[in-house]
C-alpha cells in the first residue's frame, strides 16, 4: 500500500503523513468507499477508504516496518 497511488490519494484525503511520497504502483481495480456524515457544525464530513484491490498482496508486519510504534489503521 504504500507505493500505491489510490492509498496515498486517500492519505491526502485524511490529511496523514504519507507512507510514500512518490508513490509508483498504478493499482489494478481499486475500490475506494467514501462515507459521507453530517456535522455538528452543519456540514459534512467526508471519509475514504480503500476497500479492495486487485493489485494488494499481503505482507506480514510491513505496516510496523513503515510506522514503527505507530497503531495500526482501523
Amino acid at each position: 500500500m504504500d507505493r500505491c497511488i489510490a492509498y496515498h490519494a486517500v492519505e491526502k484525503q485524511h490529511g496523514v503523513r504519507h507512507l510514500n511520497p512518490y508513490p509508483d504502483l498504478e493499482p489494478k481495480k481499486p475500490r475506494i468507499h467514501i462515507s459521507l456524515t453530517d456535522l455538528p457544525n452543519g456540514g459534512t464530513g467526508v471519509e475514504w477508504d480503500v476497500r479492495s484491490c486487485e493489485s494488494y498482496k499481503e505482507d506480514y508486519g510491513r505496516w510496523i516496518r513503515l510506522r514503527p510504534g505507530e497503531e495500526l489503521p482501523s
